[in-house]
């Protein structure tokens, strides 16, 4: 699985790389067929509140899988879609069963 990390018009930190990897790794346990993964890191300015937005892209046999989380922290934002993308794995993994 390969996994591509792009801050968009900012420098994230080693710290903040390293735990988006871990946590996006963590969705191989799920499915073992995940091509590659694509997540952006974006910042929103909507007044006084600067949203951190996560996109998630997994590229699987056939699909693409897409989910997009906003919060305060990057951490809690990659928390959220990392368990949205489980749910959505797992239930395109039920639907591949079916056939």
């Amino acid at each position: 699985m390969n996994i591509n990390i792009e801050p968009i018009h900012f420098t994230a930190d080693q710290k903040l790389l390293d735990y988006i990897d871990a946590k996006v790794n963590k969705l191989g346990q799920f499915f073992d067929k995940i091509i590659d993964v694509d997540v952006k890191l974006r910042l929103e300015n909507s007044g006084q509140i600067k949203d951190k937005i996560v996109d998630l892209k997994i590229n699987v046999p056939g699909e693409t899988l897409f989910i997009s989380e906003s919060n305060k922290t990057f951490e809690a934002a990659t928390d959220a879609s990392v368990a949205v993308m489980k749910r959505q794995i797992i239930k395109y993994k039920e639907g591949l069963r079916a056939y």
